[in-house]
């Protein structure tokens, strides 16, 4: 068993453990552990809001989640002898939820969730037709996913950090920081917000204090999108066995991670759409000396995904292209079709008995494959959404006798402030 580099006790807040992590991307953060090339470790990673959400039927704590303070990341781990230009060689050896189970403790200790932020807080990909804050608790059992609040679906795991990266250079964090404050500036009352720049409010930054602290909490990239570094890219294929190949930036790389997931569909799609967790990882991490050059590897990283993930060999596709809901023509745009083939299957599987904020969250939750169908034939661009049928406990295949209707289980839980201003029916 490789040695635990980075415990947690999960009767503790992040902050007060062995080890302090981070929550913000700065070149300044220290190291927590210092590593070799060749070595082989675990780490425990805390779920990404730390605990603030419950196994209840509730959204409250969903729609007042604390978004300043995510994610909370293991690390940084420093390994010896890299430089900037290198390449570091991860290994996902292994991963899974918290080894004891609790359902009343943070999640991954034998539990999950998936959630809908309100539009006021984040909001998702669908924002315009769900609003409001939402939240499904799943357990786990057996490495097998079923939920009080969707019934007749169960998911084996296809579990993987939603994410990883190395330190930016001071260069590289300044460039984000103008170029997202750049767009902020073209809509700055947008709601939700265009980007999140950088904000001091519950920053965290290890073992950082004083004046230090104070500049680095200022200065600090939220670790929200998917940057050059890696970052919070939510690759649901990031499963045991995957190797990634990540750019150095800084001395030791300083290499950090967290936002573990149990199950996810391409693209995340309710934002905290996978089912969330804690948990552990064990890794084994290498260089390659100038291996950005070598291999034009100059930003972002490159991977070999696991070939652990679970198969399914029979699937039910939707399609969309780029027109509005309104029928405006869009130009070859593969976002807003893949928007148009997710409300085409949520639209189908209401059919089925589920509500259409049920089925969102399934295609937020469940390993669902998106995929980019066309972007050369003018002017629509055609995303298909790939939903695997042996996920459901009834068959969802289109026939003469009509769909079967799911039965038991209730609706998804919703906060108090969305009871009050539900929506009318939907407009698709």
């Amino acid at each position: 068993m490789p040695k635990n580099l980075f415990p947690l006790d999960n009767k503790k807040s992040f902050t007060d453990q062995q080890y302090v992590g981070h929550n913000r991307w700065h070149p300044d953060v220290p190291a927590n552990v210092t590593v070799k090339p060749g070595d082989t470790f675990r780490a425990d990673c805390r779920e990404w809001f730390d605990g603030a959400i419950r196994n209840n039927d509730s959204a409250d704590d969903v729609r007042d989640a604390p978004l300043a303070g995510v994610h909370v990341l293991s690390g940084p781990f420093r390994v010896e002898g890299a430089k900037p230009g290198d390449l570091l060689v991860v290994d996902i050896l292994d991963i899974g939820p918290c080894d004891e189970e609790d359902p009343n403790g943070i999640s991954g200790q034998g539990w999950g969730y998936t959630g809908v932020f309100p539009k006021e807080n984040g909001g998702g990909f669908l924002v315009d037709q769900f609003p409001d804050a939402y939240k499904v608790i799943w357990d786990f059992r057996g490495g097998v996913a079923t939920s009080r609040h969707i019934p007749g679906v169960s998911y084996t795991g296809i579990v993987h950090p939603g994410l990883m990266g190395t330190a930016p250079s001071a260069e590289l964090l300044a460039k984000w920081t103008k170029r997202e404050t750049d767009l902020i500036a073209t809509d700055p009352g947008r709601v939700p917000p265009l980007a999140l720049p950088p904000n001091p409010d519950s920053a965290i930054l290890g073992s950082l204090s004083g004046e230090a602290f104070e500049r680095a909490a200022a200065e600090g990239a939220r670790t929200a999108p998917p940057r050059e570094n890696g970052g919070n890219q939510d690759i649901k294929n990031f499963t045991k066995g995957t190797r990634v190949f990540y750019p150095v930036f800084v001395d030791g790389a300083n290499l950090s991670f967290g936002d573990l997931h149990f199950s996810q569909g391409d693209g995340e799609i309710t934002f905290c759409g996978a089912i969330e967790m804690g948990g552990y990882m064990v890794l084994g991490v290498d260089l390659i000396k100038g291996g950005m050059d070598t291999y034009g590897v100059t930003e972002n990283a490159i991977f070999m995904p696991g070939i652990t993930d679970p198969l399914y060999s029979e699937w039910l596709a939707f399609s969309g292209t780029s027109v509005t809901l309104d029928g405006e023509q869009r130009y070859l745009d593969p976002f807003l079709a893949y928007q148009r083939a997710c409300l085409h299957a949520i639209d189908y599987l209401v059919k089925f008995g589920y509500s259409a904020i049920q089925a969102y969250m399934i295609l937020g939750s469940a390993p669902i494959e998106g995929r980019l169908s066309g972007v050369v034939d003018i002017p629509n661009a055609c995303s298909t959404v790939y939903l695997p049928r042996a996920i459901f406990d009834i068959d969802i295949r289109p026939s003469s006798d009509g769909p079967t209707q799911v039965t038991g289980g209730m609706d998804v839980p919703m906060s108090r402030w969305a009871e009050h201003t539900r929506w009318a029916p939907y407009p698709w």
